[in-house]
């Protein structure tokens, strides 16, 4: 019994680190279609997105299975709840990618006097999903607390580019919904960010049993 138990936790663990491959493609993807202006590889991103939330629906059911019909002792409860709270992050990150996408499609290429910082913020953010992930599947905690740490760098963007472009509407009024369109992005990179924390928390839990609030 306890055999076919591993097997079943081990299918479970490749199947999340399936769905955290989708969700860094997707971040690394529409971080490169907003530095670039591709609108191609941002409906690319909205198009994926659909798969990322059936992977999630398949992975909580395989939790639930778990749950209902093994007999998981202490530890193993700790995984699959985990499990159960990093896939409900990366779904988020999935579906705030697609929203980044969607706003990137209707830019159209066009571009603010703030790219540079946002394009610094998108890679931060798409560093530290990647780091979440890694953190998931060596199940190392060093990396998991340095992608806490790393939070306060992405909201020290967005603070920066949110003073910004304020100044530039209050500047340039006739720009305000361009504006306005680039504090959304980097509203949900911060987002992203914060997600991202979320995972790094859950692999501290999933290997110490203590939940670290970042």
């Amino acid at each position: 019994m306890r055999n076919r138990f591993d097997e079943q936790l081990y299918e479970l663990n490749k199947k999340i680190i399936e769905m955290g491959a989708m969700c860094e493609d997707a971040i690394s993807k529409v971080a490169t279609s907003l530095s670039k202006g591709d609108v191609a590889l941002a409906k690319n991103v909205i198009h994926d997105g659909s798969m990322i939330d059936q992977m999630e629906r398949e992975i909580e059911s395989r939790c639930m299975k778990l749950l209902l019909h093994q007999q998981p002792v202490a530890r193993d409860l700790r995984l699959i709840s985990a499990a159960l709270k990093i896939i409900t992050d990366m779904e988020r990150i999935g579906d705030q990618a697609e929203d980044i996408a969607e706003i990137v499609v209707c830019l159209q290429g066009q571009t603010m006097d703030c790219m540079k910082l946002v394009d610094e913020m998108a890679y931060e953010t798409t560093k530290m999903v990647q780091r979440s992930v890694d953190a998931y599947v060596k199940k190392d905690v060093k990396l998991a607390e340095e992608v806490l740490a790393q939070d306060d760098i992405v909201d020290d963007y967005f603070s920066k580019i949110k003073h910004d472009i304020i100044s530039m509407i209050a500047e340039k009024s006739a720009d305000g919904e361009l504006a306005l369109d680039f504090l959304m992005i980097t509203k949900y990179f911060e987002r992203i960010g914060d997600h991202a924390t979320n995972i790094a928390e859950w692999v501290i839990y999933s290997v110490t049993g203590t939940h670290k609030e970042g």
